[in-house]
């Protein structure tokens, strides 16, 4: 939403009619990526158009591309987050740009407003809601000149002492990484324990943990663990040897939450390190989806598995806040033109980086 923070007015040229973009054509491998003219959108009522400054990668991406997501009753269903894509689609979750245009019964002076976009597509109006879709899936995204939103989607971050690229890592990253320690009820002092942190929202865990106050052990590859613990990891734990036995070593009192994205054979494993009442929250199923584990480490010890999706509304606003002040740093990895989003896409399927990779239109 719009606050009343400073303006940074810019002198803003006259729109075009049409923008560049990258559209997905199909799903399939980079191929189906297409550089093209397209009309510029125009907002419509309560909506903003926006100027992109810069755009984020996701893994959603990814697989929104791949059609990887399956449809319930039919997983190997060609779909993307929430169901069948319309296309052809552009791509972009993660905006941060400025206000060049407002639609009817919008307030004027929002434009020139720097801002960030949350890019949920909610199941209601509440701070509480659920996201059910997503832009760059649900609706065109951010890999263009320029994207409509909603105005209540609409954060102004005029004040951040953050750049573009950083403030554009923020959104599907960070919020998800933000709704996982929410709903595990991270609290300071806890000992947390995550898991794939050189990636995006791994490393965003990282650095909003350790900002709450959270001791953090965080588990990565070797040739990345020097990186993780920059970001600000108290421990590294390598997962090319046994990651249950290090992280037994690291804590000698267990682990109160354990902010999953990879899942796989680590939950059936691992459960048994959480403290009494401890949580298990999973956001990503890198290491494998097919999870099996003692249900008597669940119930006997009064622990919880939790499953978290992005982030709400309220988790969003609070990451704005934290946006605004700079309380996180987010690391960037590699930038592209616009034109170069395959050759992006592929650097991040490699995962061989740490941080976020940033598309500039």
């Amino acid at each position: 939403m719009f606050t009343d923070q400073c303006n940074h007015h810019e002198a803003l040229p006259p729109l075009p009619d049409d923008m560049r973009a990258v559209r997905m054509t199909a799903h399939g491998g980079v191929e189906v990526l297409e550089s093209a003219r397209v009309p510029l959108p125009r907002p419509a009522a309560g909506e903003a158009l926006v100027q992109v400054r810069a755009v984020a990668l996701n893994n959603t991406d990814l697989w929104t591309r791949q059609g990887a997501y399956g449809l319930p009753g039919d997983p190997d269903a060609l779909a993307g987050w929430r169901g069948p894509v319309t296309l052809p689609r552009i791509q972009g979750a993660d905006v941060a740009g400025r206000v060049v245009a407002v639609g009817a019964d919008t307030d004027a002076a929002l434009v020139g407003r720097r801002v960030v976009i949350d890019p949920a597509i909610y199941d209601g109006s509440g701070p509480e809601a659920n996201p059910v879709g997503l832009m760059g899936s649900e609706r065109d995204g951010g890999y263009a000149e320029y994207v409509t939103a909603p105005v209540d989607r609409v954060h102004d971050v005029s004040g951040s002492p953050l750049s573009d690229d950083q403030l554009a890592s923020l959104p599907t990253a960070y919020g998800t990484a933000l709704g996982m320690l929410e709903r595990g009820r991270v609290t300071a002092g806890h000992t947390v324990l995550v898991t794939g942190a050189s990636g995006g929202v791994g490393l965003a865990l990282v650095q909003l943990a350790r900002e709450r106050g959270a001791t953090v052990l965080a588990v990565s590859s070797g040739d990345k663990l020097d990186e993780v613990r920059a970001a600000g990891a108290d421990a590294v734990i390598d997962r090319a040897h046994d990651v249950v036995a290090q992280a037994r070593s690291a804590t000698t009192d267990g682990i109160d939450v354990v902010l999953d994205v990879v899942a796989g054979d680590l939950v059936g494993r691992g459960l048994p390190m959480l403290r009494e009442g401890g949580s298990w929250v999973i956001a990503g199923a890198l290491g494998g989806h097919d999870v099996a584990f003692d249900v008597r480490r669940l119930y006997l010890h009064n622990a919880r598995i939790v499953g978290s999706s992005m982030h709400t509304p309220g988790h969003f606003a609070l990451l704005m806040d934290i946006a605004r002040s700079a309380g996180v740093q987010p690391v960037i990895a590699a930038t592209f033109p616009l034109e170069q989003a395959p050759e992006a896409q592929e650097q991040l399927a490699r995962r061989r980086h740490v941080g976020k990779i940033v598309l500039n239109p």
